[in-house]
């Protein structure tokens, strides 16, 4: 069976894939990925872009707990970046929050520092964004991007996510409200553009699949 007609299981948020691109492998991630994750959740600008209040220094039993438990969640799906180059683990890639539904899910990505500004970020959003139209007949995909952040922003755009809105004074970091803007994208904008939406053609590609029932 060509790998454009596999059948994902019901709900296919339990089938875990990996996902190869020229930059990065996505693939599944465990409890064994932690160490090379450890550094994500001990930084502070990490910590700062992604709005999680330092609550001191990371529970690693609990993350351990947490990452373990990843293979056996049927709405949501949790993969490990890889960069291909080295081998290494360098963040994490989700859909989360799954509207079954109303077809749609959320997402979010982060890196360990010294991983940023060598395009693993926008690669991985194309890979698992992708898997999310084309293979779970997803219609909406969603996320909200501090305004301290716009590196993020840009990445986000660049794969082809549409600025909705802004929720206004969302965040109360430091002392300082800042707004998150509210960015989603389609399934029709992604089969036009497959995440190149600024001018190169996407390429042939089957019709969006039928969501199972």
């Amino acid at each position: 069976m060509a790998d454009h007609e596999q059948e994902i299981p019901a709900p296919g948020f339990r089938f875990k894939p990996t996902l190869s691109g020229e930059l990065v492998l996505l693939r599944p991630v465990t409890e064994n990925d932690l160490p090379a994750l450890m550094p994500m959740f001990r930084d502070a600008e990490v910590t700062r872009l992604t709005g999680s209040h330092d609550d001191g220094e990371p529970d690693e039993g609990q993350l351990r707990a947490w990452y373990s438990t990843r293979a056996d969640q049927d709405d949501r799906l949790d993969l490990a970046v890889v960069e291909k180059a080295t081998g290494n683990v360098v963040g994490e890639a989700v859909l989360n929050e799954w509207d079954a539904d109303n077809e749609g899910c959320g997402f979010r990505i982060s890196f360990v520092p010294g991983a940023q500004g060598r395009g693993l970020g926008t690669e991985a959003t194309r890979l698992i964004i992708g898997y999310g139209f084309e293979k779970l007949a997803l219609h909406r995909i969603s996320l909200e991007v501090y305004a301290f952040n716009p590196r993020a922003r840009h990445v986000y755009e660049k794969v082809g996510f549409v600025l909705e809105g802004v929720l206004r004074d969302a965040l109360l970091w430091e002392g300082e409200r800042v707004d998150a803007a509210g960015m989603s994208i389609l399934a029709p904008e992604w089969f036009r553009h497959r995440g190149r939406p600024a001018g190169r053609r996407a390429p042939a590609h089957p019709a969006r699949p039928s969501r199972r029932r």
